[in-house]
């Protein structure tokens, strides 16, 4: 088993700036990882898809805190993404793919920064859910909280239109925050021997640098997510690993091997 080099002991001086440009360059980085590693995509990625029927499976109670939950799952993403990763950074410096190593490095990431990251992913998941059933009672009464209207008039109402509008205008500025975050923080986090502030802070200093690019990366990442969800999240197979490689050389193009 080849050993990778050790993480660079500091954060990066200078990131960015990256263009539309660059964010069709990793897309297609992303897929060749894909089409070089497909096993190790779907390996990962299943870990989504199982999670997606975890929560159709259990629910919370009527459909629409299900579907509530399952918008909000792919908010977690970043951090189930560290395998992917790894797999483009192995592939990048020519190194095997076996499952040791692979595994290995995920398994040690478990005593550096990246449960940190994680934490704070998991509480503004939590943070996002309980505010999200806080606007459904409090434009569809107190009464929602115990079993939101499921019928379709419900939500075409005026009260309805209304709640909708604020749950897609703060959903949306929520997810953004939080891509944000996570941008280019987990792939430095993989990489570098860095805090977990710190990675947060940079990456969002490249988000607001280039805030109308990432912006588009934000966008693809929503809408092709979204889509690969509808068929009882299969698309995810092949959409994730994706997605996850092209993450890694955006990062890789913002922030260049230390």
């Amino acid at each position: 088993m080849t050993t990778l080099p050790d993480p660079v002991a500091s954060a990066p001086t200078e990131v960015g700036p990256v263009s539309l440009a660059d964010i069709g360059a990793a897309l297609r980085a992303g897929f060749a990882d894909f089409r070089a590693a497909p096993l190790w995509g779907l390996f990962f990625a299943s870990v989504y898809v199982v999670g997606g029927f975890f929560l159709i499976w259990v629910g919370a109670g009527p459909f629409t805190w299900t579907l509530a939950m399952s918008l909000g799952f792919p908010l977690v993403a970043p951090f189930l993404a560290v395998g992917l990763y790894e797999v483009s950074r192995r592939l990048e410096r020519g190194a095997p793919l076996d499952a040791a190593g692979i595994l290995g490095v995920v398994w040690h990431e478990r005593t550096r920064q990246i449960p940190w990251a994680g934490a704070v992913i998991l509480i503004y998941f939590l943070f996002w859910t309980f505010v999200s059933h806080m606007l459904f009672a409090l434009f569809m009464g107190p009464a929602a909280l115990l079993g939101p209207p499921d019928t379709l008039a419900a939500y075409l109402s005026g009260r309805g239109l209304a709640m909708v509008v604020v749950q897609i205008g703060f959903g949306g500025a929520c997810a953004f925050l939080l891509f944000g975050l996570t941008a280019i923080s987990l792939p430095m986090l993989l990489e570098r021997e860095v805090d977990f502030v710190t990675a947060m802070r940079i990456s969002l200093g490249l988000v607001r640098a280039n805030v109308g690019v990432m912006l588009v990366w934000a966008a693809i990442i929503a809408v092709a997510t979204f889509v690969a969800m509808m068929p009882w999240f299969l698309g995810l197979f092949v959409v994730l690993p994706v997605l996850g490689h092209a993450s890694w050389h955006l990062y890789r193009r913002a922030v260049p091997a230390g």
